[in-house]
């Protein structure tokens, strides 16, 4: 992983993803152009629409998360961190801006409130990819810390500055790869100064083993059938989730389901019980939706938009499928990637 795609700066590709899926909801205009201002980088005429929005609907969570996200890009870091603040406290179902919170606080080397915010992330929706791999990051930085710390106390450790090297690297920026006519993006926030260290013995570097490049394996086509299956498979599961059909809704999981947070089955669908069953209406829909089949195994790929009752939310989201005596079954769900 290099610095350049680091998820702790994602902030901006988490905010797209909503204003994508804005536009299936009621209100889809003003989320698209103050979307579409926010990734042309007209952050004024983007805050312009975005108070004028919230004039008149000053609660409306995916705006508020949007003028955030402007907040963050201009520089207003204090307001910024305020408005992500209050809609983890408003909408603590949210894990979205409980992520933008923690780059924020990573930015301004703040790793243990940057921890906790992703923690609490990771809690609100154990499935949410960035979230653990953005957590993955900060430990990292705090390691990074410890070893420094280390270092200062005891600067004849030698077994100490090869684990600094390590961590340096993995968050060295790739300068050498850069790629060819990427959409150009706000800057991301610079990197965490690393403190001096005192007086230390450099130990070298251990070599790195030569990664063995992966022999490709031939790639299997997939059969118009295995797309037309697939698709109608995510269409049932996401029909039975907004019909609140349970049993339709848990029947599109495989027995071997990767349960998020390593819970039992019987806790997870107890989980889901609670959050599915007795809503007044729930709102399910998809798009983009690609598929990619390998053999008897196959990942989904999609945005998906959820509303319940007033409560909206967008993300990605990743099913990973297996055929089971003709029929494709959910064994690995992820959101966020």
């Amino acid at each position: 992983m290099n610095y350049a795609r680091s998820p702790l700066f994602t902030a901006l590709r988490v905010a797209a993803l909503v204003a994508a899926f804005a536009a299936a909801s009621a209100s889809a205009d003003e989320y698209g152009d103050v979307g579409q201002l926010v990734r042309s980088g007209k952050f004024p005429e983007a805050m312009t629409k975005a108070d004028a929005y919230l004039a008149g609907k000053p609660n409306d969570p995916q705006m508020r998360f949007l003028k955030g996200v402007i907040l963050r890009n201009t520089g207003k870091h204090p307001e910024a961190i305020a408005t992500f603040t209050k809609l983890t406290e408003d909408f603590p179902e949210l894990p979205e801006p409980y992520n933008n919170l923690a780059v924020l606080y990573a930015s301004q080397n703040q790793f243990d409130k940057a921890r906790t915010a992703l923690e609490m992330a990771i809690r609100t929706n154990p499935s949410y990819a960035t979230a653990h791999e953005n957590l993955g990051d900060v430990y990292a930085r705090l390691a990074s810390q410890a070893y420094n710390k280390a270092l200062q106390l005891d600067g004849a450790n030698s077994a100490v500055p090869p684990k600094l090297a390590s961590i340096r690297e993995v968050f060295k920026p790739n300068l050498s790869n850069p790629k060819p006519g990427a959409t150009p993006t706000p800057a991301a926030p610079a990197a965490a100064p690393t403190p001096p260290v005192a007086a230390a013995p450099v130990a070298a570097t251990p070599p790195v083993p030569a990664i063995k490049p992966a022999t490709p394996n031939p790639t299997p086509v997939a059969t118009n059938n295995d797309s037309k299956e697939i698709e109608a498979a995510v269409a049932k599961w996401a029909k039975a989730w907004a019909d609140q059909d349970m049993a339709g809704y848990l029947a599109a999981y495989g027995k071997n389901f990767d349960t998020p947070g390593k819970q039992s089955r019987s806790a997870w669908e107890g989980e889901r019980r609670s959050r599915i069953v007795g809503k007044s209406s729930i709102e399910v829909t998809q798009s983009d939706l690609t598929v990619s089949v390998n053999g008897s195994t196959a990942t989904a790929r999609f945005y998906q938009a959820y509303r319940a009752g007033s409560f909206a939310v967008a993300s990605r989201k990743t099913l990973e499928m297996s055929k089971v005596r003709d029929q494709w079954l959910i064994v690995k769900e992820t959101t966020g990637n």
